[in-house]
């Protein structure tokens, strides 16, 4: 009996404990997610006629990839919510409807938890930004940083001189659970010092950034048919301009797919620099996955005319930029403007998601100038040492934060304006 007796005194003690254990466990799973090591999958590139194409690599060839860091090493991340949309087709669907009638549709998002960058940390938003550094050159490029202990293999896509300007690094985790995607930004003279896809990263930029078809004053050539006289647009004819298939948006969706379909389970990240930053984000606002933009334009304009199937939140995204950059605040304007000067019409400043903004004005004594663009600059002189501001409110870097009351084009009346009326 006595044995019995101690069972039925002890099961309950013992259940009690059990579950405490696995409540607890439960508890740091979800509060303390893994840090992810990722390795060299694939070669992609974008083919003249801006079809997506990939090309294995095999692993003895990765390994005598010069340029590659051979050992797997680990990064910071955390769990955020996404909303995925129901299937492929449906997006698709939405997409056309988008592109033929210019109208958005409503898709029944499905909520999920997954692991993402931690946006919180310090060394997760410097290994970001020297990816999207890496996506601008080569890596035997005397610019080419080395990727510290986070990132163990990478690889390009269209570096190719006639390519068509999209490209950047993909990374994968070895169980291919997490793929991440850095895209190029700008390559201009007066950002980073040009590049053989300086044409249609202008195209790019003048249409998704610009109010109204890069109309700054009557000695412009405007990039679309749209302008219709005094501070008139037409809106129709602007949301069609945006998209048109030689646009960098319909091909990231076209690559996004591509690696969907290769790894169908897979959470994807995104991120960019500038003009990729901004693609990232509307990447990432179409798919619902988590997206890392480095002194992107305010992309809210063009998600907005594209009618983009957008998910019920878009805490997924986060903009990282500074005070002193005139492209990411938006005062970049004006016909004696250095964006202006150098052919580009940057008049966004709205960005959706969250923002983690760096007051270097008025904490560095930055003065606002173009110079301080480029994604070099934030990685030597913002992001590679701690911010005060921040370690003083217990944090490693600003708090990220949605803008609101954000106003952008206010002098322009956009609407239904017939071609003749110019």
């Amino acid at each position: 009996m006595l044995p019995t007796a101690l069972t039925v005194l002890l099961l309950p003690l013992l259940n009690y404990f059990a579950s405490n254990d696995s409540q607890e466990s439960q508890h740091t799973t979800k509060n303390n997610p893994p840090r992810l090591q990722f390795e060299l999958r694939h070669q992609h590139a974008v083919s003249p006629d801006a079809h997506v194409v990939f090309s294995d690599i095999r692993p003895t060839v990765a390994r005598n990839l010069a340029w590659g860091n051979q050992t797997t090493h680990s990064l910071r991340t955390r769990n955020i919510s996404s909303f995925r949309p129901p299937s492929f087709s449906e997006l698709e669907a939405a997409r056309i409807r988008s592109i033929r009638h210019a109208q958005s549709a409503d898709l029944a998002w499905h909520e999920d938890e997954i692991v993402g960058p931690d946006t919180d940390s310090r060394e997760t938003l410097l290994e970001l930004a020297k990816m999207t550094n890496n996506a601008y050159i080569t890596p035997d490029d005397s610019q080419w940083y080395e990727l510290t202990d986070t990132w163990s293999h990478n690889y390009p896509f269209g570096w190719e001189p006639d390519a068509d300007g999209f490209r950047g690094y993909v990374f994968a985790t070895a169980d291919n659970s997490t793929i991440i995607l850095s895209i190029k930004g700008t390559s201009a003279a007066i950002f980073t010092g040009g590049g053989p896809t300086t044409k249609k990263d202008k195209l790019n930029d003048n249409l998704l950034f610009s109010c109204c078809c890069a109309r700054i004053d009557w000695t412009w050539t405007t990039v679309c048919g749209c302008y219709r006289g005094g501070w008139k647009c037409e809106q129709d004819c602007v949301e069609r301009a945006l998209v048109e298939d030689s646009l960098f948006y319909p091909i990231g969706t076209n690559l996004y797919n591509n690696l969907t379909y290769m790894y169908p389970t897979a959470n994807i990240w995104i991120t960019g620099h500038s003009l990729g930053g901004a693609l990232a984000s509307l990447l990432g606002i179409t798919f619902g996955v988590p997206a890392v933009a480095f002194e992107s334009p305010g992309e809210r304009l063009a998600a907005q005319r594209l009618h983009l199937p957008s998910p019920p939140s878009l805490h997924h995204v986060t903009h990282v930029y500074h005070t002193a950059d005139p492209i990411a605040m938006g005062t970049c304007t004006g016909i004696l403007s250095s964006c202006a000067l150098g052919g580009y019409a940057m008049e966004t400043r709205c960005h959706l998601g969250k923002s983690i903004l760096y007051d270097t004005v008025s904490n560095l004594s930055w003065s606002v100038d173009i110079r301080t663009h480029g994604i070099i600059n934030v990685i030597d002189n913002i992001l590679s040492q701690p911010w005060q501001p921040s370690l003083e409110m217990g944090r490693e870097v600003p708090l990220a934060a949605p803008e609101v009351d954000c106003v952008e084009c206010y002098s322009w009346e956009f609407g239904d304006f017939p071609p003749s009326v110019a």
